[in-house]
């Protein structure tokens, strides 16, 4: 039972690590805006410190949690977190808010690393768990926005900071004393060669690692890529949405949807087939349905669209089970660390690459830089080794 509890909170901390990192995105479009007049553009600038804190934080919080406690990290993320947004809900200058948001991203760069550790923890059957986690974090980010909205309407723009950071702080509590019933960090600490998951040779730790960053990389790209143009693509190129905000936001939520179904389907796979195979097959997927998208128009390009989310959610689990299978625990915060800091840095350069593709070509040659990145996701996968780690729960 407190196993269940915990995963749940550790489900939960990955809905408010993605919720916290959104609220001001929200905030700055709908009200202040208005009541610090400013331009949106301007406005929104003030949030860098807190995404550029959320990728730089991420290696140093893993390294910690390797070094002291997985435990104690998550604690020190749900307070810290809870009462950096309550700071933000202080702020009466943008300049202060930047300063609120940047202690939200440090202790948001938290969660990645060592929540994700957690989530693998020493079994071998974690595809599943993995899957479902980054459900939870995809309902933080589609969540942002309508929470943010309602906590606007019920009680002003600072209780969309106030009320979460107050639940953030009680999840706090109530996790240190789940922990406390349950295995520690340190304890585990004492048995790492007990509890590490196999061994693999050097090289090809290696090789399974060097696959491992260069596909975070270009995971990065395609996952970034798709999911913040679907909806201009959708509006480009579905001739009834042109006119149509509602419909837009309908077919992007479906192929949304249909995303996470298949980051579900892909974790269930994972405990029950080779990672290789898996790897292969989804970025197969990806490359085939951004090829049917370069010039698709219509219920085609819907259909490429929800193919291509499918395929680009379903690739998320695979690197986090593949460094769960080869690595030993004790290093596994900081390589996940180096994974995040990765995904971040790419996902955010990736944006000016889309508004410069799009102005001076259009979506069609994103889709064909997006064939090549998927071309190279399955080269990459093809390298992998053929090692017992890898295959069917890990036998």
């Amino acid at each position: 039972m407190r196993a269940r509890i915990q995963f749940l909170l550790l489900n939960i901390a990955h809905f408010l690590d993605h919720l916290f990192m959104l609220v001001f995105a929200t905030l700055a479009a709908l009200v202040l805006v208005t009541q610090w007049q400013l331009e949106y553009a301007e406005l929104i600038l003030y949030a860098t410190p807190g995404f550029i804190a959320f990728g730089a934080f991420a290696l140093p919080a893993g390294w910690l949690a390797d070094r002291w406690s997985r435990h104690g990290m998550m604690i020190v993320f749900f307070v810290g977190i809870g009462f950096s947004s309550m700071v933000c809900s202080l702020a009466n200058t943008p300049v202060q808010m930047s300063v609120g948001l940047f202690f939200i991203g440090v202790f948001a760069a938290i969660y990645h690393p060592v929540g994700i550790a957690l989530v693998l923890g020493d079994q071998r059957n974690n595809g599943l768990r993995v899957a479902v986690n980054g459900v939870w974090g995809n309902m933080g980010v589609a969540c942002a926005a309508l929470l943010t909205a309602f906590f606007i309407e019920q009680g002003g723009w600072r209780s969309a900071f106030v009320v979460p950071g107050v639940v953030s702080v009680a999840l706090g509590v109530l996790y240190f004393f789940v922990s406390q019933q349950s295995h520690s960090q340190n304890t585990d600490s004492k048995n790492k060669s007990a509890s590490a998951p196999g061994t693999m040779s050097k090289t090809l730790l290696t090789r399974v690692l060097i696959v491992v960053f260069l596909t975070t990389a270009l995971g990065g790209l395609v996952f970034q890529s798709t999911t913040f143009a679907l909806p201009r693509v959708l509006a480009e190129r579905v001739t009834s949405s042109s006119d149509s905000a509602v419909l837009i936001g309908k077919l992007a939520f479906l192929a949304f949807f249909v995303g996470s179904v298949g980051q579900l389907v892909v974790g269930y796979l994972l405990d029950r087939m080779s990672v290789r195979k898996i790897f292969l097959g989804v970025s197969a997927l990806q490359a085939a349905f951004f090829a049917m998208a370069i010039s698709a128009t219509n219920q085609w390009a819907v259909a490429a669209s929800i193919g291509y989310m499918l395929a680009a959610f379903g690739q998320v689990p695979i690197n986090d089970v593949l460094v769960g299978r080869v690595s030993q625990p004790e290093y596994r915060s900081r390589i996940l660390g180096v994974r995040y800091t990765i995904t971040i840095m790419v996902m955010a350069l990736s944006i000016p690459l889309i508004a410069s593709v799009h102005l001076n070509y259009g979506f069609g040659v994103l889709f064909k830089i997006l064939v090549v990145a998927a071309a190279l996701i399955f080269a990459a996968a093809f390298t992998l080794p053929v090692h017992h780690l890898l295959n069917r729960q890990a036998a």
